[in-house]
């Protein structure tokens, strides 16, 4: 297996092909050797005046501007490792992980906002404003540290939704990362010539996955802007893009736009899709669309980087079948993972958690509290049995996904999860940190918040009791306090929660409640049609 660090797979590739075009962005377009010298000018101004690279750098900007990637790299030219930071979240949760990650220096882009400038000079890590500008073929790069070689260096550090209110750090090392390119790289097909898309925000992980695998393979990331993800074929087809990579939503959201014209995005040969259920439907619906295209169904929690299955669909749509859920079959463990699945007591079956291990797994949590039931011991005989709190997983134990899944024959089938995670619109939420929020409003007694299915598409409805705040008052409020995919797509108030027999909020019962509206709703609209 081929181990580099990632600044290493960007530099054979600058190496190999310093005039062929790396990013387009914002309007600018870089080849490989302009990429590397701005990022090369940005690690060196980070250096000026210290005798060591930083360990931890933030990097605030939004994915769709050119600076965003510069400083990615510039951080990699150092050996240090990034922590995006969305320039739309709430300050407070961006400096809160900041702090958390123990963060030395920002790189902040010149047209967001620095979460950090009301803070207290002495709690402000030193900030460094980047744009977009050349430094010339002649910039002053010296005082740069060597190339880090080092396979064990943290590379990412991204921050998930936690339960308890406050997200969780989970570190990527470059180990982790070498063998989903390698394998990547091949399956599929990247090099010189192709064009990939990046429509993932920088806090989500598989915006690293698109860009090091481009980057990696020589090939051109292509980064549409937040209008243009609303026309993906439009934008396919004007870049002539050969690789697609989305969340299934960006799919849905342009069909109820009516944005998807069928048969001219020709150009496409492989499509990627993750982080939500796909669906039969809408893979069929996508090759209308893309006639020429693979598509392929990926899995992966962020603790085993990005994806480590995949469920391909080729040929004839006429031939192609779902499970038994309708979903497509989340596929087979990459090369170098291993699957368990056990029940409650920790038994092998073939219905229950998904446990996984192998050269893409993290090592454990920022916070190593966190690690505590989530991790597992199993020797191939007995039940698994939870690893003792407080200590530090081996590479030899397995790590619980939280997701139910069936294996049927060779494919693992996603069933949904155990917990009270979610995702929405791709992105993983836990459902304690959105009632956290909830809670923190001053009008609210108690609050619960629940995953219902709309069509194809999970949203969520918190529902919470006191003094009667207005849904539209609490709304403007957790905007504030959350990320906008976090907060609620409906909002209630009852003047008490269904209990159950436990004395603890009866989730099931307010699911059903709302399922059971929609449908009503949705069968009384049919009748006026």
């Amino acid at each position: 297996m081929l181990t580099r660090t990632l600044y290493q797979w960007f530099e054979e590739s600058a190496r190999q092909h310093p005039e062929a075009t790396a990013l387009e962005a914002g309007g600018t377009a870089l080849s490989y050797a302009q990429l590397q010298r701005r990022a090369l000018a940005v690690a060196a101004a980070i250096m000026a005046g210290r005798d060591r690279p930083p360990a931890r750098i933030a990097l605030v900007a939004p994915r769709t501007t050119p600076s965003a990637y510069v400083g990615i790299l510039a951080v990699q030219r150092l050996g240090a490792t990034v922590v995006p930071l969305n320039p739309e979240h709430p300050s407070h949760r961006n400096i809160d992980i900041a702090q958390r990650a123990d963060v030395e220096v920002a790189l902040v882009d010149r047209d967001v906002r620095d979460p950090f400038q009301d803070l207290p000079r002495r709690f402000r890590p030193s900030t460094l404003v980047v744009g977009d500008t050349d430094p010339g073929e002649h910039a002053e790069v010296d005082g740069l540290p060597p190339v880090g070689e080092d396979p064990d260096a943290e590379a990412y550090l991204l921050f998930t939704s936690g339960t308890a209110g406050m997200p969780k750090g989970v570190p990527y090392r470059h180990r982790h990362i070498s063998p989903y390119l390698t394998h990547n790289l091949f399956r599929f097909e990247i090099g010189p010539g192709c064009r990939i898309s990046q429509t993932f925000g920088l806090t989500f992980d598989a915006s690293v996955g698109a860009t090091f695998m481009t980057w990696g393979g020589g090939a051109t990331l292509v980064v549409p802007s937040r209008e243009e993800l609303f026309q993906p074929v439009d934008f396919i087809v004007r870049n002539q893009l050969t690789h697609w990579f989305s969340v299934p939503s960006a799919v849905r959201v342009a069909q109820h736009l009516g944005n998807l014209p069928l048969g001219v995005a020709t150009s496409l040969r492989h499509s990627l899709f993750g982080a939500e259920p796909v669906t039969l439907k809408h893979a069929r619906l996508w090759r209308s669309v893309a006639p020429n295209t693979d598509i392929y169904n990926l899995y992966g929690p962020t603790e085993a980087v990005v994806n480590c299955t995949e469920f391909r669909l080729t040929g004839d749509p006429a031939g192609w079948t779902a499970a038994n859920n309708d979903t497509l079959p989340i596929g087979v463990m990459y090369p170098g993972m291993e699957s368990l699945v056990i029940d409650p007591d920790g038994n092998p079956v073939d219905d229950g958690e998904l446990c996984l291990r192998g050269w893409q797994r993290f090592d454990g949590y920022l916070d190593p509290r966190e690690n505590d039931g989530r991790f597992v011991a199993y020797d191939g005989t007995g039940p698994a049995t939870p690893c003792p709190p407080g200590q530090a997983p081996s590479l030899e134990d397995w790590y619980r996904t939280g997701d139910r899944v069936t294996r049927e024959g060779v494919n693992l089938v996603h069933r949904g999860r155990l917990d009270h995670q979610v995702k929405v619109m791709g992105h993983r939420i836990e459902i304690g940190e959105v009632e956290a929020a909830i809670h923190r409003h001053p009008g609210v007694t108690d609050a619960a918040v629940v995953a219902i299915r709309v069509d194809d598409d999970t949203q969520l409805v918190g529902v919470h009791t006191g003094s009667g705040v207005a849904a539209a008052e609490l709304d403007q409020w957790l905007r504030r306090e959350l990320p906008i995919h976090m907060v609620p797509t409906r909002l209630e108030h009852l003047p008490a929660m269904p209990l159950n027999d436990n004395g603890k909020i009866d989730r099931r019962a307010l699911t059903d409640r709302f399922a059971a509206r929609d449908a009503a709703d949705a069968a009384t609209l049919g009748a006026r049609l």
